[in-house]
């Protein structure tokens, strides 16, 4: 699972930013037919500012990694950072998996 959050405090800004969010997960579910997103819509100031001090342009956090910082998110660097994403994740599960392989290979 991805989860993202779109800081801003205009309603219009998060939607633009959501709508480039989705665009982008159908594209890269075209490959990753698995790929789950959740998109939260950060909306205080108080807690855009645990992450960022810019409140007036959107900005975007990816598993809790600030990626984008008052602008507008293209679609392609929107799905670079997805697939990064999905690649750290396999990242942290990995020892697990080994250690899965190893049981099973020891059965």
């Amino acid at each position: 699972m991805i989860n993202v959050k779109i800081l801003s405090y205009k309603s219009p800004q998060r939607y633009a930013v959501k709508n480039t969010l989705l665009t982008a997960r159908n594209e890269l579910r075209k490959t990753h037919p698995e790929i789950e997103i959740s998109i939260t819509e950060i909306k205080t100031l108080e807690e855009m500012e645990q992450y960022t001090l810019v409140g007036i342009l959107p900005s975007l956090v990816i598993n809790e990694k600030l990626v984008c910082i008052g602008r507008f998110p293209q679609k392609d660097e929107v799905v670079k950072w997805f697939e990064q994403a999905m690649v750290e994740a396999q990242d942290r599960n990995e020892p697990m998996n080994k250690k899965r392989q190893a049981d099973k290979n020891s059965s």
